[in-house]
């Protein structure tokens, strides 16, 4: 399955490697991807679709076993106050649905803060932008193919 968000990893020229997993309509987490993939639940990051009051949409890619800090969130962006994209937004927006969301290749280009613990693996997981799809790359390309910025956001 080829995806936008593999398509502009692959031009860059970066290394990447997919690893395709069965959908649970019922149940979409990062808990279920780690548990089907057979890999550390901090290893496979999530794609959160955030407003902020003064930057409009961006978003947080954080380990799956966390959850956001808004505040934090609102910091690294420069907003006072953030909220989730309210989910009926998400597709118009990015391209993407829940559970596909990637943090490459959106439909809008979007600010992405990935959370700076990314840093201590060789490689992560993010959505490759379809349901039952995740690319493995270094966090340093995954950098370089959303234009992120390491924040602390956890």
């Amino acid at each position: 399955m080829t995806t936008n968000a593999l398509r502009l990893v692959k031009a860059l020229g970066l290394s990447v490697k997919t690893v395709e997993y069965a959908v649970d309509e019922n149940d979409l987490s990062a808990q279920a991807v780690a548990a089907k993939l057979g890999m550390d639940i901090d290893r496979i990051f999530k794609t959160l679709v955030i407003v902020g009051d003064k930057s409009g949409a961006f978003m947080c890619v954080i380990p799956g076993s966390a959850e956001l800090d808004l505040k934090k969130a609102a910091k690294a962006s420069g907003n006072k106050a953030v909220s989730l994209l309210p989910l009926k937004e998400l597709e118009s927006l990015t391209g993407y649905v829940r559970g596909g969301c990637s943090p490459v290749g959106s439909k809008k280009r979007l600010l992405v803060y990935l959370d700076e613990t990314a840093q201590l693996w060789d490689w992560i997981s993010v959505s490759a932008g379809a349901r039952g799809l995740q690319m493995l790359l270094v966090p340093s390309d995954l950098i370089k193919a959303s234009g992120a910025s390491y924040a602390d956001l956890i």
